[in-house]
């Protein structure tokens, strides 16, 4: 065996006990999950009483749980099920990783503990959020009185706003066009190195891979909300904020869906450009390229988009555009200038919604 199959058997050992850890950790997080929620239900129904004597509430029971139990039990659970798995059939996490074993495919999700599996972690998760969040479907059905006043305001909208209105509706536009304009280049350049396909050749892309979607995983979890006020913190109060706020988050967005779109092209154009001798960059630049060009300009529309409304949010805390005088308005209760503040971004936004479809059926 030369050095070059020597390597090749190391790279195929290297990703085997990956995949396994990577089963590993999505069963243990799921079974971990599990625990909490199971924990969380009985809790609920059990009519434990507060300090105060009342019953728990949601937040008080989540403060209850045992968190560090529920990671030691549900790994201890992934390891035993990964473990057995010829026995008990494929676990949650290894089916995901590394695909359902050919004598499990013809069964059906009654017939595997995955399955059932599956099927009790949806109905858990669903009457846990409703206790979680409190739904009360009589108090939505019944208190509707208390809100008559804003629904009546809103429907008669005031004219002293309308000038100042459509002035930072004009900065919301552009607001959102300059943070969208700006994300283009970087997440295009970000996009084909989180790109699983195109990452599985060597340890050093393998690494790009794993950082740069760790990097813009964090950045898409932070709300564009709270970059906004990282960002008034750092450059002021202002446009720029926003601008800079919604450019950050709508550069992971991009790279996200644009990515994805590189995994799903056809393979059939990169093959036959390398077996020409083609360089690694010959082969993106005209295998890969052409094929997510569409989309990508599609996506980038549809962001646009969503920035302009997003711009409203982000002017609630300082980050310019028309959210900035709506946040007072709502605040002092002014209902007919704020109904007249909503149908300019109402309007504004149905507006780009219908441009938006248009291009994108000619780039599509």
């Amino acid at each position: 065996m030369g050095p070059k199959d020597d390597r090749g058997v190391r790279a195929a050992a290297w990703e085997r006990n990956l995949a396994r850890l990577q089963a590993t950790a999505v069963d243990a997080v799921l079974l971990g999950i599990t625990l909490l929620m199971v924990e969380f239900l009985v809790l609920a129904f059990s009519g434990r009483r507060g300090p105060t004597g009342l019953l728990l509430s949601a937040e008080q029971i989540l403060d209850l749980l045992h968190y560090a139990w529920a990671a030691g039990g549900g790994l201890a659970l992934a390891l035993l099920w990964n473990l057995f798995h010829r026995q008990l059939g494929s676990s949650l996490g290894r089916a995901w990783v590394r695909g359902v074993p050919d004598w499990e495919a013809p069964l059906e999700w009654t017939q595997t503990l995955r399955g059932w599996f599956t099927a009790i972690f949806i109905e858990l998760t669903f009457f846990s959020g409703w206790l979680i969040t409190e739904l009360d479907l009589l108090t939505f059905l019944t208190k509707f009185g208390k809100a008559a006043d804003i629904v009546r305001g809103l429907m008669h909208p005031s004219g002293a706003v309308l000038h100042e209105g459509l002035v930072l509706l004009v900065q919301t536009i552009f607001l959102a066009f300059m943070a969208t304009a700006f994300a283009i280049p970087v997440a295009f350049v970000l996009a084909f190195p989180s790109a699983r396909n195109l990452t599985r050749n060597t340890l050093t892309a393998r690494i790009a891979y794993t950082l740069a979607r760790t990097l813009m995983n964090f950045v898409r979890a932070v709300e564009p909300l709270v970059w906004a006020l990282i960002f008034i913190s750092w450059v002021g109060i202002g446009p720029f904020a926003g601008v800079l706020a919604l450019w950050v988050h709508s550069v992971a967005a991009l790279t996200k869906l644009s990515s994805e779109q590189i995994e799903s092209i056809d393979t059939g154009p990169m093959e036959a450009i390398a077996a020409t001798g083609a360089s690694s960059l010959q082969v993106l630049r005209f295998g890969v390229v052409p094929q997510v060009i569409p989309p990508f300009l599609s996506f980038t529309i549809y962001r646009w988009d969503i920035n302009v409304r997003m711009s409203t949010i982000i002017g609630f805390v300082g980050g310019g555009g028309i959210g900035y005088i709506l946040k007072p308005r709502v605040d002092l209760g002014e209902w007919g200038e704020v109904g007249t503040l909503v149908l300019l971004i109402a309007g504004t936004v149905w507006l780009m919604d219908v441009i938006s479809a248009k291009i994108r059926e000619r780039i599509v």
